[in-house]
């Protein structure tokens, strides 16, 4: 659904390394995340990860996937994870922070594509921003401290990397479904194996924790 045509750019993920740019997306993300809820009517959904992981999994399975062998292994990475992340708070979030849903009109940055928006820990819109454009670790370390207006004690780095890593997860997940269900010409076994193997160099860091 198209509601208004915004004349601006697209950003590009290298753009996240400025600090100003850094800290104009943080402030969006904090709108998102506190101001949304102020205006919504009716119900609203919940994006849990963790949900969407099972489910995943669960599909994959009807689907007779070539990759229902590993799946057990990720879902039982994907309970660790949860219980890793413990209580959350709960904010409204976009759940969905690729580069190409930011469109910057040169006053200000718009966020677009709000199909998996709902509530969720504003930790899995963190990480998402920071592994769907690989954020190096002294811009993640930026990224937190912006956020939360203070550096990263060491239980909120073992939150979100935990949430980081369901986040890479859950994008493989994503594409081991759509290898088997999109019309899309892309190649998503391709893009399975980048993010699976993204995944698991980020669940190796964070069994090592390496922070």
């Amino acid at each position: 659904m198209v509601l208004q045509f915004i004349e601006g750019r697209v950003l590009e993920s290298t753009e996240f390394a400025r600090p100003e740019m850094l800290e104009r997306i943080v402030a969006l993300i904090r709108r998102c995340h506190l101001d949304v809820p102020q205006y919504l009517r009716g119900p609203a959904m919940m994006f849990w990860v963790f949900h969407v992981i099972r489910d995943y999994a669960h599909t994959l399975r009807e689907l007779e996937s070539s990759h229902v062998s590993e799946l057990s292994r990720l879902i039982e990475i994907g309970r660790h994870l949860e219980t890793a992340i413990g209580p959350i708070s709960v904010v409204f979030g976009h759940n969905d922070l690729l580069s190409a849903n930011f469109i910057d009109d040169g006053d200000r940055v718009w966020l677009i594509d709000w199909d998996y928006a709902g509530f969720n820990s504003p930790l899995f819109d963190l990480g998402g921003l920071a592994s769907n454009n690989e954020f190096s670790d002294s811009m993640e370390l930026d990224l937190l401290a912006c956020y939360f207006d203070a550096p990263p004690s060491e239980g909120l780095l073992i939150r979100y990397r935990a949430m980081k890593c369901a986040s890479l997860l859950r994008e493989s997940m994503w594409s081991m479904v759509s290898e088997r269900t999109s019309k899309v010409d892309f190649d998503f076994a391709s893009y399975t194996e980048t993010n699976l193997r993204r995944f698991e160099d980020a669940w190796s860091r964070f069994q090592e924790k390496r922070f």
